[in-house]
């Protein structure tokens, strides 16, 4: 097991290869299908993205009415491959250095992955509340007018368990899987 700490940077994350199991302390920002839209459209995005980890997911989320804090009950990942159009260029344009979704992503991602020093991770699907356990607290609400699960999230997150899937190198877990899974059909067909 691997551990990742805040703050992060493209050079820790080069360390990084498909398969290991890592373990990120430190600050994540959630993001999806309408905040990738948004930056890809030309909108700045109202957080520094440098050197930080983008979460595909819309955790849900309770306030207290007294305190007005946020708490998150359930964090688990969304499907990665919709941000495929905008990913690359969030990347390239904002100095991402690590994404965490579920499923993948495409070769344009993969792609900025090794230019940039970027990593993909894969967080288990299925695992909403365990992950949620591992968020310590929530530090920033932004474009809430996106709706709470589109909105991004600013969380502080302490070993939260990630697999790398597509790493900073080009090597893809999903290409394999995909290229494997090709072979055996032709070979039953």
């Amino acid at each position: 097991m691997k551990k990742l700490s805040y703050p992060f940077s493209a050079e820790a994350v080069r360390e990084f290869k498909v398969g290991d199991m890592v373990l990120i302390t430190g600050k994540l920002f959630t993001g999806r299908d309408a905040v990738h839209k948004y930056i890809h459209d030309g909108n700045k995005p109202p957080v520094d993205l440098k050197n930080q980890i983008i979460y595909h997911c819309g955790p849900v989320t309770m306030k207290d009415k007294k305190t007005g804090k946020w708490t998150v009950t359930a964090a688990g990942p969304t499907t990665s491959i919709r941000e495929e159009p905008y990913q690359w260029e969030v990347i390239r344009d904002y100095g991402i250095v690590g994404v965490i979704g579920k499923g993948g992503m495409g070769q344009k991602t993969l792609d900025a992955c090794k230019q940039y020093g970027c990593v993909y991770f894969h967080a288990v699907g299925g695992a909403a509340q365990v992950l949620a356990e591992k968020i310590k607290s929530v530090d920033g609400l932004y474009l809430e007018e996106f709706g709470l699960p589109e909105a991004i999230w600013e969380l502080s997150v302490e070993d939260f368990p990630v697999v790398v899937t597509m790493d900073a190198h080009g090597n893809s877990l999903h290409k394999e899987v995909e290229e494997h899974s090709r072979e055996v059909l032709k070979s039953v067909l």
